[in-house]
């Protein structure tokens, strides 16, 4: 096996060892004492009103997936600035900085691409009403 991979697996390792163990001390350490109090659900300090159960409207998880896409976004903003002066430089950079006249706008078009589409689907979105909670 590549011992490239070792540090992956040892810490891979020790999470699942650590979740178990913290779930195993817990099981083993409490005190089981279930009172009607106890059992109800429990929101934000309010007695829940109505079933657990009810129905949720389509927009809801419209706006839920909406949401994941726009934080996804972010995401892969992240990187892209990270290394945004490799991105916008021709050649290699000399000493972390690009040199003079070797600057384009790769890095720069890339993103605004990206972001373009994505307004794009944005607004496509609001058009078509589903950001509207009627």
């Amino acid at each position: 096996m590549d011992r490239t991979y070792l540090p992956v697996l040892l810490l891979l390792g020790f999470v699942v060892a650590n979740a178990v163990g913290m779930l195993g001390l817990s099981h083993f350490t409490m005190r089981w004492r279930p009172t009607p109090e106890k059992n109800i659900p429990y929101e934000s300090g309010i007695t829940p009103l109505g079933d657990a159960r009810e129905r949720f409207s389509v927009k809801f998880y419209i706006v839920a997936m909406l949401f994941i896409v726009f934080d996804i976004e972010t995401v892969f903003m992240i990187p892209w600035a990270a290394y945004y002066q490799q991105l916008t430089c021709a050649v290699p950079l000399v000493a972390g900085a690009c040199p003079a006249g070797q600057a384009s706008f790769f890095g720069l078009a890339e993103m605004v691409v990206f972001m373009v589409i994505l307004f794009v689907g944005f607004i496509y979105v609001w058009k078509k009403g589903a950001l509207e909670w009627d």
